[in-house]
């Protein structure tokens, strides 16, 4: 061990002249590179004689592309270079997992000596600053330890998620039971009362394999040099403060510092980064009223039966609101798909029929993608109903555009509590126990939201933050100063 340092070390010297790099270490899924990317971005906007260099994970399972997107960003910011590991072949006991997490954590633990060699080879060239992981990524950690580079964790969602991770294991010592069994409110510090069955989804099933690798990952937080977090000071305040204060863990285990510098979205979501044609839905928004256009769009891996979508279609139609819905196929479809292509969904065969008619005149159906950060800015636009990925949340503070809150996976039902009670931008999508949302919620949610007094309300509190997130990132605001104590960290390091 000692001796690697030392090897270390000597490359490190050998280029203190050469460029600094940080090294950024996402998970597989493309919202995360997505994210690290932005991070990497922002890193070169605040300190642009660094190069920053991004470890890519070949996922475990059938995903979105990432290539497309990758060679854009090299096209556009040559100073971000992707090194692309070996790819990691699991037993055939670990691939019959249905649980995406899982599969992820297995991929990530296998990867730590890959990720060992690309820090050496790195080094030859360049003087490392900083190893920047993913939440997922928790124990590259060791690898950072072992070769005496500081290494930081990334939080991808807010600092109320991050701070039920860092009161996690305290949590697990209080009780014997599942979350999602537990039926009671818990108290995390910052944030509002979460019942126990709205913690992320991974976490809610104890003897889970991906409830254990989570609560191994939240024991890495505290060993890092810091959490860089993608939110900003006014979004979060009081969980920002509870996490700095040391409340979330306990009082033997020191805080690390905590970076909130957010907040980093993907600003040109362009499909595939190489077309310069407008797309149909923003043209078609062009001819809509301000402000009336209601948004509806569920990320990547938000899909929906055939059922479901016939229900949402029911509930947009007599609710009599301008809407833009994107439709992706259902699940059972999607996994009978090739991996080299998505097939576009039959409207027609999953729609009720002759909604696509009788809608037409103030509704537009979009197939598979829209440019959400494009829709979401546009005029027309005046509210969203989203899954609540913390990407999409963003994105929707920053086009100051309210929300209707209808989590699906990971920690949306947690950001659902939060948006609703505490930072009061969203109103809630209730769904029945198996998760299923009938017509006349969908109707009354989006009437809610375009045409009632608490979407005004919320609305005013979105656009307010609007102007917020804008001032954090300004050259005296408060994601720039905790940048500023970020680079200092690294270089002390």
């Amino acid at each position: 061990m000692e001796n690697k340092k030392r090897i270390f070390h000597h490359h490190q010297q050998r280029q203190s002249r050469v460029m600094e790099a940080i090294v950024l270490y996402p998970s597989p899924p493309i919202g995360h590179l997505v994210s690290m990317v932005e991070l990497g971005k922002f890193i070169l906007t605040c300190h642009p004689s660094c190069s920053i260099h991004i470890l890519i994970t070949t996922p475990p399972y059938r995903a979105d592309d990432t290539a497309p997107y990758i060679a854009s960003v090299s096209a556009t910011t040559p100073s971000i270079i992707f090194h692309h590991l070996p790819t990691i072949s699991l037993p055939p006991s670990s691939t019959s997992s249905p649980n995406h997490e899982t599969l992820t954590f297995e991929v990530l633990r296998l990867n730590n000596p890959n990720v060992h060699k690309a820090l050496l080879s790195i080094s030859n060239n360049f003087t490392v600053q900083a190893f920047i992981m993913d939440f997922f990524c928790g124990l590259g950690l060791s690898v950072a330890i072992d070769l005496n580079i500081p290494g930081y964790f990334f939080f991808t969602s807010g600092a109320g998620c991050l701070a039920s991770f860092l009161t996690l294991p305290a949590i697990h010592k209080n009780t014997d039971k599942s979350l999602k069994d537990l039926n009671t409110l818990l108290a995390i510090p910052g944030v509002p009362p979460i019942p126990s069955s709205d913690m992320p989804k991974p976490v809610l099933v104890r003897n889970d394999k991906a409830y254990e690798c989570f609560l191994e990952s939240s024991t890495q937080l505290p060993k890092s040099a810091g959490i860089i977090v993608n939110t900003f000071e006014s979004l979060e305040s009081r969980a920002i403060r509870a996490i700095s204060d040391g409340l979330c863990l306990p009082e033997d285990v020191p805080t690390p510092p905590i970076f909130c510098i957010g907040p980093l979205i993907f600003a040109h979501n362009q499909r595939g980064g190489g077309n310069d044609d407008v797309p149909e839905c923003l043209t078609w928004l062009d001819s809509q009223p301000s402000g009336s256009v209601v948004f509806l769009c569920f990320g990547s891996l938000g899909l929906f039966t055939k059922e479901q979508l016939r229900e949402i279609a029911a509930g947009l139609e007599r609710s009599g609101q301008r809407f833009l819905w994107v439709v992706r196929n259902p699940p059972s479809h999607n996994q009978s798909v090739a991996i080299a292509g998505q097939v576009d969904p039959d409207l027609d065969y999953l729609l009720p029929d002759g909604f696509l008619d009788r809608t037409k005149d103030r509704g537009l159906v979009v197939k598979s993608w829209a440019p959400q950060v494009a829709v979401l800015n546009h005029d027309s636009v005046g509210g969203f109903v989203s899954h609540c990925g913390w990407n999409s949340v963003l994105e929707a503070v920053c086009a100051g555009v309210p929300i209707v809150s209808w989590p699906l996976y990971a920690e949306q039902r947690f950001n659902r509590v939060i948006l609703v009670e505490e930072i009061k931008i969203a109103l809630p999508m209730n769904e029945s126990l198996d998760g299923f949302v009938n017509a006349t919620e969908v109707e009354k949610r989006v009437r809610e939201l375009m045409d009632s007094e608490e979407g005004e309300s919320i609305r005013k509190r979105t656009k307010a933050l609007k102007s917020e997130a804008n001032a954090a990132l300004s050259e005296a605001g408060t994601s720039r100063i905790a940048f500023t104590k970020l680079v200092e960290s690294w270089n002390q390091g």
